[in-house]
């Protein structure tokens, strides 16, 4: 396959008018379109041996409608927006994007923490505002700040980004205990002590969810769990919106059960009109950034390209099909 007609579907997200597809022009000629719709699809892969998707679905329908294609390159790690069966039917290679942003995501995880710890926002906003030139003291406070270390970060999920959070949390000077399946409760590392579930809703400050989302882990954050939290706890999410039950969430908020949240990922994405944790007490929503660093996306299109060639060489490099 001497030059290939390569159509990225959904690029936005990966350059976001920051950077270019360059690394993939060595293959082919590249067609890069910020957003696609299902309608327009077939329109715009018509040709392409290569398609490259972030979220764009290539189901068994589009697949069938694009009788040149050969290779599908999803430009994220998660891949339920692909038929696998339907790929594998025509023998076309599926590939993935995993581990580029596990170092920006752990950051996101303390950016959310330190928010609420430090309350850096809001004393700024108040010094912008003519609040410290009017004072009596040299300093003030408008909330409570709090101190890191010697607070319980409860990890659900011990993977990569995990991992790296308890790496960051421990330079804080906190105390690690995580939850995974992998895992066997009252065993440790070098970084966290292993726990059952409700061990680490009893007894962590800050529950950071870094967890896949399946059938076990869907809604674990609900009224039965939080109820067993410590009052006041504070909840991350940069794992998946499907983790929390929502409206459990946003009345735990208000009553105070839950002191604080810290999300970057909702359970629809963009929000629907309605979602009771937009506007919640104590609650501040970013628009599923954490994995958006110039560096990780960076690496993202690099791996993307580094993908393609190896399949063009023969070999498998995060082929999923």
């Amino acid at each position: 396959m001497k030059s290939l007609k390569i159509a990225i579907l959904d690029g936005y997200t990966s350059t976001m008018g920051q950077l270019d597809w360059r690394a993939l022009e060595k293959f082919g000629t590249v067609e890069a379109y910020d957003r696609t719709g299902k309608d327009k699809i077939a329109e715009r892969a018509a040709g392409a041996q290569v398609v490259l998707t972030n979220k764009v679905p290539m189901f068994a329908e589009q697949i069938d409608a694009l009788p040149d294609l050969k290779y599908i390159g999803v430009l994220a790690t998660g891949y339920n927006n692909v038929d696998l069966a339907a790929a594998k039917k025509r023998g076309i290679a599926v590939t993935n994007i995993a581990g580029y942003s596990t170092d920006s995501v752990a950051q996101m995880v303390f950016a959310h923490i330190l928010n609420f710890a430090e309350k850096v926002e809001q004393h700024a906003q108040s010094v912008e505002a003519g609040d410290w030139a009017k004072s009596k003291d040299i300093c003030y406070c408008l909330s409570p700040l709090s101190e890191l270390a010697n607070k319980t970060l409860g990890i659900f999920g011990y993977g990569t980004i995990g991992r790296k959070v308890a790496q960051i949390g421990a330079a804080f000077g906190m105390k690690i205990i995580a939850h995974s399946p992998s895992r066997k409760a009252g065993t440790s590392d070098a970084l966290a002590d292993f726990v059952e579930r409700d061990e680490l809703f009893e007894k962590s400050d800050i529950i950071s969810l870094n967890c896949i989302l399946n059938d076990a882990t869907k809604e674990i954050i609900r009224a039965e769990n939080i109820a067993k939290c410590r009052r006041g706890a504070w909840i991350i999410n940069t794992g998946r919106g499907g983790l929390i039950n929502e409206r459990d969430l946003a009345d735990a908020l208000e009553s105070g059960q839950i002191g604080a949240a810290g999300l970057d990922v909702l359970s629809v994405e963009p929000p629907v009109n309605g979602n009771p944790l937009i506007g919640a007490k104590n609650c501040r929503i970013t628009p599923h950034i954490a994995w958006t660093t110039k560096e990780a996306r960076e690496r993202l299109i690099q791996i993307a390209a580094d993908n393609l060639q190896s399949w063009l060489n023969g070999g498998d490099k995060n082929r999923i099909v």
